[in-house]
């Protein structure tokens, strides 16, 4: 009897407004790898720069690259020197492995690793049926997480991350400018690492209202005609106070501006959003006030936090999720997250018929 040909199909793009879905090849596991039947792949703001721009900031499209970096799947075949992974595991994926011998991967800093692989941005991604990846970078799900999660621990180790860098605690009080997908996980992180006050602004209303709902303690609505002054005033009077550590996730050179005018004099700005290369800050203004300005990038040693906080209830991502889109309808799912449509929030692409690898998957 012959045996049935399994195809691979991926989302891959070739060049600016030029994505595709096409059968690649079938990759095999080296030792340290598992090969994995991609589930869920949730759709980045830098996946679809590359389909819109050809890459973002300093990461430029040089060849054609499978996109998708927020997922998860199942095993399906181990490498001869797996031990920690089986057969049916169910595991998030940690896109970013370090060389794991410079000073940085050393260190625990593999984000910042400049031999380090990085899937759809310095390698292939995962919006595909199958995929291999490093087996100590697959985290295996507990039952009650579902695969919708897995994926979505990609941004809450964004959250987890930048929260860390920027010293949220108990009784912080904090800004997260911007209300995009990032924004929505630094506002889960904070409350759950105990911060008292988060306000949350951003330029759509639509928004700001999700973010009451997971759990925003203030939002703010701005537009192009208010003032820096007035809407740091407004900031101040929503928290009762002005903010220790302001979080920066939109990459807007008048956001960056706005968080370090709105901190308290000896507080943090933590820039998380990737805009332009220059920009100009007030650092004369940090300067004076002694207002530590910090970097988040990426994520390092964070996917553990993020999962137990799914895992134990702390954190409940499904809100984020908007719209649902089988791996074959993928153009019409970037298509969705680049314009905001029908109030997109997070899109997941499914890589599987649907309920195929979690039959209790909440949709």
């Amino acid at each position: 009897m012959a045996q049935r040909k399994v195809t691979n199909l991926a989302g891959v793009v070739h060049g600016v407004e030029d994505f595709r879905v096409e059968e690649i090849p079938m990759p095999r596991p080296r030792d340290h790898e598992v090969l994995l039947e991609m589930d869920c792949v949730g759709i980045c703001g830098s996946d679809v720069h590359y389909v819109s721009h050809g890459g973002f900031g300093d990461y430029k499209l040089k060849d054609t690259l499978v996109l998708g970096h927020e997922s998860s799947g199942v095993v399906v075949a181990v490498g001869a020197d797996v031990t920690s992974l089986q057969v049916g595991d169910r595991v998030a994926i940690e896109p970013a492995i370090g060389c794991r011998t410079c000073r940085h991967c050393k260190a625990g800093r593999y984000n910042i690793c400049p031999q380090g692989v990085y899937c759809a941005t310095t390698g292939h991604g995962n919006l595909c049926n199958y995929y291999t990846h490093a087996a100590d970078c697959c985290f295996k799900l507990p039952a009650n997480v579902t695969m919708e999660e897995g994926a979505l621990l990609e941004p809450l180790a964004v959250g987890v991350h930048c929260c860390r860098r920027g010293g949220v605690g108990i009784g912080s009080t904090v800004l997260v400018l911007g209300a995009g997908p990032i924004g929505l996980v630094t506002l889960l992180v904070a409350k759950a690492m105990g911060a008292a006050k988060v306000c949350v602004i951003d330029l759509v209303e639509r928004k700001l209202e999700l973010a009451k709902t997971l759990g925003a303690d203030a939002t703010l609505a701005v537009s192009g005609h208010d003032t820096q002054d007035e809407i740091v005033k407004r900031i101040h009077a929503l928290l009762g106070t002005a903010p220790d550590i302001s979080i920066e996730c939109t990459g807007a050179e008048a956001c960056v501006q706005l968080g370090i005018e709105a901190t308290v004099p000896g507080g943090v700005v933590t820039l998380v959003g990737i805009g332009a290369i220059q920009q100009r800050v007030p650092i004369t203004t940090a300067l004076v006030r002694e207002i530590d300005i910090r970097t988040a990038f990426r994520y390092a040693n964070c996917y553990p936090a993020a999962l137990a906080m799914v895992a134990n209830g702390t954190i409940d991502a499904l809100k984020l999720i908007t719209h649902h889109y089988e791996l074959q309808e993928s153009d019409q799912a970037f298509n969705t997250a680049r314009y905001g449509l029908d109030g997109a929030v997070k899109v997941m692409i499914h890589c599987q018929p649907r309920n195929k690898n979690n039959p209790q998957r909440k949709v």
